[in-house]
């Protein structure tokens, strides 16, 4: 049985340490899952919780403000303590404006409210450090570099709730009967979820997991939620989105190489070129047809993937996110990195004016017909199994401390990262009895 050992009260404050994030399997919650207990072990100035949620039709992080601030911010301060911080920021959309007048309320001293613009990719840790620090992250490092930390609000408050982290919250959003932000066990299957949401409200649909404009397909129904999943959305299968998801990768070069006629659009809207960093997708899509070193360089390695260009930005509906993600291994390959100064990095003098205002970004996929909220309510989950997957977070997998055959209880210990190496240990979501598989410790009720 898990206790809480590892955490003190400390006046009305609270400790912990990286060991007990490491116990807990506690990852970042926001899609990244970067191991908890190894970015806290770093020594820095500021902490930023990342509430800014950019993704069109997704609820989850609001909402958790909205019903558990008190731990929210509970976690916070934890963090602040562990990186010996002075400072924190909620960076929070504008537009929630009663959440935000609830933080400031019950904020701790020396932790503030930025509100931001309701833009896409506000949730960005680069753009979102610059918003509220003013300072950009050099290309290809990480917010350590400017002496600032970032959390997901998710993450927080699994901190602050000391448990392993046997459940994860996500909204399920698009054509379903009702739109709803869940608690569900991980393992569970996406299909099950989109069922509690009253179910798909078309016949043929296909589902994207996570948002919209960085999603990744599900193959089918079964595919298992894990502490990363922020969002289950279903569209119709002749969706654009669920189209553009899904293009085979010959197509995306055979048409790109035909079809770009380097208008720069792309560029102009992409968030890191913006922030001074060498990006250029047009010079992707060029390289389809003249493959060069430089080309290969500007075009890759420091694409953040957040989907603006191939999403907003191109007139010609083509893809220039999808051949900078497939030349990234070319250019470390070639060991093209950028060799410039931290301080050589200046931000576009249009970037403040060149955001992308979210309602536009909803327009401009198709989602207006969506109901767009998302509300937190208590569903009874009650699954047969479910599949607790080996690697659900950033470095290797899992080795299983379990055996098939074993019977276990909700936060029993299944799965621990190989020693030395980058990973996060799982833990049972449901009692019942273990089957080990190659990649997975499948819970059966």
């Amino acid at each position: 049985m898990m206790t809480n050992a590892g955490i003190r009260a400390v006046g009305n404050r609270h400790q912990t340490s990286p060991g007990r994030l490491e116990e807990l399997g506690i990852v970042g919650a926001g899609g990244g899952g970067f191991p908890a207990a190894v970015k806290f072990k770093t020594k820095v100035s500021l902490v930023i919780a990342n509430a800014a949620e950019c993704e069109p039709l997704l609820h989850k992080d609001k909402e958790l403000l909205h019903h558990q601030a008190d731990p929210f911010l509970r976690g916070m301060q934890m963090v602040m303590e562990m990186v010996g911080a002075r400072e924190g920021a909620v960076g929070i959309k504008e537009k929630y404006t009663e959440i935000i007048e609830v933080l400031e309320q019950k904020a701790p001293p020396g932790v503030r409210v930025v509100p931001l613009p309701d833009v896409y990719p506000a949730g960005d840790e680069f753009i979102l450090v610059h918003m509220i620090t003013g300072k950009v992250i050099p290309p290809g490092g990480l917010p350590k570099d400017v002496d600032a930390v970032v959390a997901n609000v998710e993450t927080l408050i699994n901190i602050a709730l000391d448990r392993p982290v046997t459940h994860k919250y996500l909204t399920v959003a698009g054509a379903v009967a009702t739109p709803v932000t869940l608690r569900v066990p991980v393992g569970i299957t996406i299909g099950e979820v989109i069922e509690a949401a009253g179910g798909a409200t078309v016949d043929d649909f296909g589902v994207l997991l996570g948002g919209v404009m960085m999603a990744r397909p599900a193959a089918d129904l079964d595919v298992p939620v894990t502490k990363t999943t922020g969002g289950i959305v279903v569209l119709p299968a002749s969706h654009s989105l669920i189209r553009r998801h899904n293009a085979p990768t010959m197509q995306i070069r055979k048409i790109g190489r035909s079809a770009c006629d380097q208008c720069r659009f792309c560029t102009e809207f992409c968030p890191r070129f913006l922030l001074g960093h060498p990006i250029e997708p047009h010079r992707a899509m060029q390289s389809l047809g003249f493959e060069t070193g430089l080309n290969a360089m500007v075009a890759t390695l420091y694409c953040c993937e957040c989907n603006l260009c191939t999403m907003y930005a191109c007139p010609e509906d083509l893809d220039p996110k999808s051949v900078c993600v497939q030349a990234k291994p070319l250019a470390r390959e070639r060991g093209l990195v950028f060799k410039g100064a931290p301080e050589s990095i200046t931000p576009h003098p249009m970037a403040e004016f060149r955001r992308v205002p979210m309602r536009r970004l909803i327009a401009r996929l198709g989602l207006t017909e969506f109901n767009n909220v998302g509300p937190l309510v208590e569903h009874a989950f009650s699954p047969r199994a479910v599949k607790v997957l080996l690697k659900q977070h950033a470095g290797v997998p899992g080795v299983p401390v379990v055996n098939s055959g074993d019977r276990v209880r909700v936060g029993d210990l299944l799965g621990v990262p190989p020693q030395g190496q980058l990973g996060a240990r799982v833990h049972a979501s449901i009692d019942g009895v273990v089957k080990v598989t190659t990649d997975a410790v499948v819970i059966e009720a």
